[in-house]
């Protein structure tokens, strides 16, 4: 055979794979991490769909909606398989396989294997095996009921997001039991990584070039405390970084790595912040002045029917502190309204909050009511059209605090990162969620630039 003919039978026996990943940023580093592994055992992807041997599935199911978008995505595959390409085998990996392990394969007995937390490094031989069937074969569910995995530095990874940002998982799983979250019966108990493997992938990334790295986990915050004896420090009082790494050791370290870059804290979680670690950030040459602490609500009623471990005033206290141990702060949270038993008063206070707290960016969740969650059975749900007013209403309220905000950047100058021509964002907006600085469309983009605001419009700023 010719070394022309090899070539061409090597590539036919090649495996072609297609991924479509739904949901959040910490389920697309799950999907990074399949495809890394993927190339790694020679198997090629593609972003067609139809030309993919292996279709898998990365799925969400935080909140209907969400389970909604996966259902209707992996019955779509199975349709247009059915229609088209009746040799294509189908994996459904993530959140919604891991969180209905038990109840999937009856339900979807076309789709040929799941997987969950614990298998995304595993998948080429898990296709190797679909592959070696003969026929339909015997459907294969791999989910384990509780996961383990958290990845590594040098776990293979083919990232997806522009070559300029990067995001960095620093733990897997949760330990907090609010009420009305799923997420830690899916993704298992908060395990974090180590910090030289964190930094080493950090290093790794900024020598490629990333000039923005967004550190997620389910709670950032909670970041080497889980391997303390005691793990559960007051935040009022401090952590004593003697008890092991944490937070502020990381982000000390990463300060260390040489670089032009941004650090950016996402997901953090109210009930462990701590003096040392707004001392850390302020006196940080690489940490964004950018915090994102869902709130989810101010009412002490709310909070303690959520099981948020953190009461009205705490939170109005550790504001106060972050504002001020943090010159130029941007805050950015979240709050849930029609949460079962929520009153009026309830919600006139969290309305009265948003006013006295003056957040520069945030969001308001519907409360979806999620099974296997603690407040699926709790009495005093809230009428649909009420929960639509009072989502107006905050939101009303927000936006009134956005322009307000937005109207006194006019005339000053900001540092900003360039997503695209014509399009940046500065460090007060992480990807995807935040606003959008419009920059002349000369500026190279994925570099750092100097602009000077002189106009806003909603909530995003218009810059030269």
């Amino acid at each position: 055979m010719s070394a022309k003919a090899k070539s061409t039978a090597s590539a036919k026996a090649q495996t072609t794979v297609g991924l479509i990943s739904l949901g959040c940023a910490k389920n697309l580093i799950d999907s990074e991490i399949m495809i890394g592994c993927l190339q790694k055992a020679g198997m090629v992807m593609t972003p067609e769909a139809e030309l993919a041997d292996v279709l898998i599935i990365n799925t969400c199911s935080f909140i209907d909606q969400a389970k909604k978008e996966s259902i209707d995505t992996i019955l779509g595959a199975v349709e247009e398989r059915g229609q088209s390409r009746p040799r294509q085998k189908i994996v459904v990996a993530g959140c919604l396989s891991q969180r209905f392990r038990q109840e999937l394969p009856s339900l979807m007995p076309e789709v040929d294997a799941f997987i969950g937390l614990d298998q995304i490094t595993t998948v080429p031989e898990l296709i190797r095996g679909l592959q070696a069937k003969d026929g339909e074969g015997e459907q294969e569910n791999l989910v384990t009921a509780t996961p383990k995995f958290i990845p590594d530095y040098d776990t293979p990874r083919f990232r997806l997001t522009p070559s300029h940002t990067a995001y960095i998982k620093i733990a897997e799983g949760c330990n907090h039991p609010c009420s009305f979250c799923i997420i830690p019966k899916i993704r298992g108990r908060h395990r974090s990584r180590t910090q030289e493997s964190v930094v080493r992938e950090a290093e790794a990334l900024v020598k490629s070039g990333v000039r923005e790295i967004n550190l997620i986990s389910q709670d950032t915050t909670y970041f080497g405390m889980d391997r303390w004896e005691d793990a559960r420090p007051n935040p009022r009082s401090g952590v004593d970084s003697s008890k092991g790494e944490s937070l502020a050791s990381l982000l000390r370290d990463l300060d260390q790595i040489d670089g032009d870059f941004w650090v950016r804290l996402l997901y953090t979680h109210p009930a462990h912040w701590s003096d040392e670690l707004i001392e850390t950030i302020a006196q940080s040459r690489t940490v964004a002045r950018y915090v994102d602490m869902p709130l989810q609500h101010i009412s002490d009623r709310m909070l303690t029917a959520m099981r948020r471990e953190t009461d009205g005033a705490y939170i109005r206290d550790l504001v106060r502190r972050m504002r001020a141990g943090i010159p130029g702060l941007t805050l950015r949270t979240t709050f849930i309204v029609g949460f079962p038993g929520e009153s009026e008063a309830d919600f006139e206070e969290l309305v009265g909050f948003i006013h006295e707290a003056k957040f520069e960016r945030a969001s308001v969740f519907n409360y979806s009511k999620e099974e296997g969650t603690r407040a699926e059975k709790f009495p005093g749900g809230i009428h649909h059209m009420t929960r639509k007013r009072r989502w107006n209403e905050a939101m009303r309220a927000l936006q009134h605090e956005f322009e307000e905000f937005n109207s006194k950047q006019v005339g000053r100058k900001l540092r900003v990162l360039v997503e695209k021509p014509g399009q940046a964002r500065s460090e007060m907006d992480a990807p995807e969620v935040d606003s959008t600085v419009f920059v002349p469309e000369n500026l190279a983009v994925g570099q750092f630039a100097q602009v000077t605001v002189k106009d806003w419009r909603g909530y995003d700023l218009i810059a030269e």
